[in-house]
């Protein structure tokens, strides 16, 4: 039997050129399905839902975008960023949207090596891994990656940026 040819190969050979090019540290890891959503990578990989990111793309409504990057088992919570940036208000870009920003499609945006400016804030529970996975520039692939290249390379501000779900019991 064939294996389907990824029709995102490209985004990743991309991805993994820039990473060779700057030095960082990354292991790649294909999953067995394609996925877009992290519970789904989880299921496949085995690897615990809060060590995969969310990288999800948001956009101050005056042209700066952001990369919101939190643990795949939360939520981000917009007003908590837009105090960390220091705006009254952040939306994220639709989700079908967020591949022309961060030059990735969606269930592959990396943690790293987007294709426009875009700040980086990530949260403080992800930075305080020593490595996390992320979308792989491919919904085929995930990536490894050190949490202070992540940091270092995006020049990334740390804040708490997750929501607080009540605990219904």
């Amino acid at each position: 039997m064939h294996r389907h040819l990824d029709p995102e190969k490209h985004f990743h050979i991309k991805l993994q050129k820039h990473l060779v090019e700057s030095g960082i540290w990354h292991r790649f890891l294909e999953k067995p399905n394609s996925t877009i959503h992290t519970a789904d990578a989880s299921q496949v990989t085995g690897i615990p839902l809060k060590r995969i990111s969310k990288s999800l793309i948001a956009t101050t409504g005056d042209g700066k975008y952001y990369s919101l990057i939190v643990p795949g088992d939360k939520k981000v919570d917009l007003k908590k960023a837009a105090q960390i940036i220091g705006v009254k208000n952040i939306q994220l870009v639709p989700f079908n949207n967020a591949h022309e920003i961060s030059g990735y499609p969606p269930g592959g945006t990396p943690a790293i090596g987007y294709q426009k400016q875009i700040k980086v804030i990530i949260d403080e529970e992800l930075a305080m891994q020593e490595t996390f996975f992320c979308g792989g520039g491919s919904t085929q692939m995930l990536l490894e990656l050190k949490s202070q290249d992540v940091i270092k390379k995006n020049k990334a501000t740390i804040g708490n940026i997750q929501k607080i779900e009540e605990q219904s019991k």
